[in-house]
C-alpha cells in the first residue's frame, strides 16, 4: 500500500509540475548546493509527501538521482 501511495504521488507531483511551468530539480534546489533539503522541499506539499521515500539513503535531502524518480 505504501507503494502505491508513493507512486499516487510522484504521479501528483509530476503533474503538478507541468503546472509550475517547468519544475525541476534546480527549481527546487534554491540554494543551488546539489541537493534538495527539507526545507527546500516545502514549497510543494507533494513533494514533502514522499520525501523520506524518496530519500532512499536516509540523508535527508534528495540528491539528483533520488529526486529523477518523480520524473
Amino acid at each position: 500500500m505504501k507503494t502505491l501511495n508513493t507512486t499516487l504521488a510522484v504521479l501528483v507531483l509530476a503533474s503538478s509540475s507541468a503546472a509550475y511551468a517547468a519544475v525541476d530539480f534546480a527549481s527546487f534546489d534554491s540554494n543551488s548546493d546539489g541537493v534538495i533539503s527539507m526545507e527546500e522541499a516545502q514549497v510543494n506539499s507533494q513533494l514533502v509527501k514522499i520525501f523520506k521515500d524518496l530519500d532512499t539513503d536516509g540523508n535527508g535531502e534528495l540528491s539528483k538521482e533520488e529526486f529523477a524518480k518523480v520524473q
